[in-house]
């Protein structure tokens, strides 16, 4: 029998922020793809840490491939010093304050900080979107390999549950 992980959800918001963790989630790529005024993330997200089984000394994982995107970007700032991959300790919202007079879109933005071992990105954004772009794998560690990934990519197509 083949163990699976059913998500509730493919698409998350800043909705379900107080409900996620990005505590140890790779960060594969940035970028700013499609429409104005975005800033995208590849990352390995990991949903569950699981406990060692008994006799067994290391922690294993499901983790997903997933596209990370900041909705309405301002004030980008990016101070990491990458020794060959960026892990995420924590993803914090804070300063929440309204939107510029005629601005057609969300009424508040916030200053969101991804802490780093390897440093600190800060922006000013009204929310984010994170799409599963695949299904969580059980692993070992806490990313994935390229193939089971996919690659690089900044698509927001979420993954079809398998039937």
């Amino acid at each position: 029998m083949t163990e699976t992980y059913s998500l509730d959800q493919w698409i998350w918001t800043e909705a379900d922020f107080e409900r996620m963790g990005w505590h140890d989630a790779t960060i594969r790529a940035m970028g700013f793809p499609g429409d104005e005024w975005t800033f995208a993330l590849d990352i390995d997200y990991i949903l569950q840490w699981i406990n060692p089984a008994p006799g067994e000394t290391h922690f294993s994982f499901w983790v997903a491939p997933a596209t990370l995107v900041f909705e309405n970007v301002s004030d980008l700032r990016i101070d990491v010093e990458p020794q060959g991959e960026i892990s995420i300790q924590d993803l914090r919202r804070d300063d929440e304050q309204p939107t510029l007079a005629g601005f057609q879109g969300p009424p508040l933005h916030w200053r969101w900080t991804l802490d780093c071992n390897e440093g600190e990105i800060t922006l000013r954004a009204t929310g984010f979107r994170q799409i599963f772009r695949g299904a969580p794998v059980r692993c070992g560690g806490q990313t994935l390999s390229g193939e089971q990934r996919g690659g690089i990519s900044f698509s927001e197509v979420p993954a079809a549950p398998a039937s």
